[in-house]
Order: C-alpha cells, then sequence, then structure tokens
C-alpha cells in the first residue's frame, strides 16, 4: 500500500540503514569501526530516492535494509510510513574487483599504521581513497536509472557494501 499524503520537503533521503547481519562474514575492529562511521554520516547527510518505490506512490524519507543474496546487492526500501517500498537488486559483477583491491590496500594501510613513515602512509591512504572513488563511481554507474543519488551517498554505500563483502 503506497502513502497518498503529499511528500516532505526533504524526503529524498535515508532516515535510518540496517545491513544483513547474516551476510556480514567478518565484524573486526576496523570493519565495525568504518560500517559505524558510514552508517552515522550517511543518515546525517545524504541525497536518496529510489526510483521504483516514487513510481508506485511511495515517499521518503527512506529506510534501507542492505543484503547480499545471491550474489547480488538487495536493497530494500520503507518509505517513511514504515510501507514496503519494494527491493531492487543490483548486479555486483562490475564492483568485484574494486572491492578486493579495497581490501588490500585497507590491509596495507593498516599495518602501515603500526610501522610505516608518515610518508608511507600517507601515499597508502591516497592510494586508499582513489580506490574507493573509483569504487564509487562504478556504483553510480550501477544505480543510473534506479536510484537517484550524489557521490557523498554512494561513498558511503560503497563502504557498507564493502562491509557486507568483508571477509574474516
Amino acid at each position: 500500500m503506497a502513502c497518498t499524503a503529499a511528500p516532505e520537503p526533504n524526503a529524498d533521503r535515508i532516515a535510518s540503514i540496517t545491513l544483513d547481519e547474516t551476510t556480514i562474514i567478518a565484524r573486526n575492529a576496523e570493519v565495525e569501526g568504518e560500517r559505524a562511521a558510514a552508517v552515522a554520516a550517511l543518515v546525517e547527510d545524504n541525497a536518496f530516492r529510489p526510483l521504483w518505490a516514487v513510481a508506485k506512490g511511495h515517499h521518503g524519507p527512506w529506510h534501507l535494509h542492505l543484503s547480499v543474496i545471491d550474489g547480488m546487492l538487495a536493497v530494500q526500501v520503507r518509505d517513511r510510513d514504515g510501507t514496503d517500498g519494494g527491493t531492487v537488486g543490483l548486479g555486483m559483477a562490475r564492483l568485484r574487483r574494486v572491492i578486493r583491491e579495497y581490501f588490500a590496500i585497507c590491509d596495507s594501510y593498516f599495518m602501515a599504521l603500526r610501522r610505516a613513515t608518515a610518508a608511507e602512509i600517507e601515499t597508502l591512504d591516497m592510494t586508499r581513497r582513489a580506490i574507493h572513488d573509483r569504487g564509487t563511481r562504478h556504483l553510480l554507474h550501477i544505480l543510473e536509472g534506479k536510484i537517484v543519488t550524489d557521490f557523498a551517498t554512494a561513498r558511503r554505500l560503497f563502504t557498507l557494501i564493502c562491509v557486507l563483502h568483508s571477509k574474516p
């Protein structure tokens, strides 16, 4: 059942987000820290409009649940009233390589924090950010025609997608 009331002035945003706990393979301190920071930043400031839900008459702000099902990212949305706005599956094939690269550079970065020089850490951090930005651009391409968002929101969503793919 879709909402019938007029949309809020700032309805195209995420009000809350959860991750499928059964999908998250590992939960170490770094992964948990990134997840918590990404969720907090995402809810605080974002732009998000699920086109399929809006077309069905639903209005935000949106409540999201992310999971990985059969290798696809499932984005389930509920509207401002908690009504199911539907789920869209997004192919992850284009993101797999960049996610692997991101994990590899993050491992190097966290190891470097213990023993590397400031210049080495800065170089790794710049590389880590560049890979993260590339993953964000891939995600924006995947979302095209399904979800309207901005780069900052997609960047935080990419972080959460990485959390869903983290390994022990």
